[in-house]
């Protein structure tokens, strides 16, 4: 249960060393470095925040905590429990909560205990603090291998699909993939064969074999980015974008020669599993978990980084502090050149 360290813990500090202060803030007393949080996903809806994170649950399940401005959160509600004798019994992990039709849905990894593997499965509720029930039949990835970190995407016709991974962990080569699949309307099913988009290796900026935490997003002229991680040359782990070449999920995906977040000179430690999201005020947001293991007595929280859409990119805002103009040329060419030679190819 090492993981399982979540805001809980904070409270417990804050009671026995600050309950005037945490008293005095209400219903929000708990800073964003408060608590442990791995792969972060944040929904806006009707003013709030819900932060929902790997680490976050009090034991087996899904937990998420509630802000109105990304700094005072709530304490942790538990959104989904497993029933005594479920199958779920562990790697909780990266669960994502999506309004769509009228409901909540939580996109959540599991490890199963009859078979052993890691899956994704969908959840549904009336509020996005649950009670959230399964409406799939357990994993809705393949059971027969490790998949996780799946995420909703609706394609331009309006088709939901899950993008998800399939983990290094079962690959005969030890390189993970990203894959997708058609759901059906309820989502409670694939109603297509799973497509692999790319693979965990020949990627410039990238030394690893993972392809964690999928993140969909269009711009403003319409490009179709994914931002992904994996380790990156730095050393740590970073996020990567890659933009399809034909502006939907089945194209063929032109990576990004460097990554998009990374330890170094911009960014003081590794971090990565994003996701985008538009703030109260309408200011586009990437959130990560950074850093990625507790470094130099920092533990891995909830990271809020400014994002630009410049029409056909996304950037970090200030990670380029001149220089933007020739980024973005160099990318056209490079985009250019990886597109035709899949077309020639």
């Amino acid at each position: 249960m090492k993981r399982v360290i979540s805001f809980i813990l904070a409270a417990l500090l804050l009671i026995g060393g600050a309950c005037v202060s945490a008293n005095a803030q209400g219903e929000y007393p708990f800073k964003t470095t408060d608590g442990l949080v791995r792969d972060p996903y944040v929904l806006v809806y009707e003013g709030k925040y819900y932060l929902y994170g790997t680490c976050l649950s009090n034991g087996k399940g899904y937990g998420c905590v509630v802000s109105e401005d990304l700094e005072n959160w709530s304490y942790p509600v538990q959104v989904y429990t497993p029933a005594e004798g479920s199958d779920e019994i562990a790697d909780f992990w990266a669960p994502e909560c999506h309004y769509y039709n009228g409901s909540f849905y939580l996109f959540a990894t599991y490890r199963s205990q009859a078979s052993g593997k890691r899956g994704t499965a969908i959840y549904k509720s009336s509020s996005p603090l649950g009670p959230f029930e399964m409406i799939t039949d357990g994993h809705i990835t393949p059971k027969a291998i490790d998949c996780i970190d799946g995420t909703l995407y609706i394609d331009g016709s309006g088709q939901p699909w899950m993008v998800y991974v399939n983990e290094w962990t079962s690959s005969p080569d030890e390189v993970g993939e990203m894959a997708a699949a058609r759901l059906s309307e309820d989502l409670s099913r694939f109603i297509s064969e799973p497509i692999v988009l790319f693979r965990a290796r020949n990627h410039i900026w990238t030394t690893g074999k993972v392809t964690d935490g999928p993140c969909l997003y269009r711009t403003k002229n319409g490009r179709l980015i994914m931002l992904w991680s994996n380790i990156s040359k730095s050393g740590g782990y970073a996020v990567g974008m890659a933009v399809s070449d034909n502006g939907e999920i089945d194209g063929n995906w032109i990576h990004y020669p460097e990554a998009f977040y990374e330890r170094g000179s911009f960014f003081e430690y590794d971090g990565g599993h994003p996701m985008l999201f538009y703030t109260l005020d309408g200011r586009l947001t990437m959130a990560i978990h950074s850093p990625n293991g507790a470094t130099d007595g920092v533990v891995e929280t909830a990271t809020f980084l400014p994002i630009k859409d410049t029409g056909d990119l996304i950037e970090i805002e200030g990670k380029y502090t001149f220089g933007d103009a020739f980024y973005r040329a160099f990318f056209e060419v490079y985009y250019n050149i990886i597109k035709l030679w899949y077309k020639i190819f």
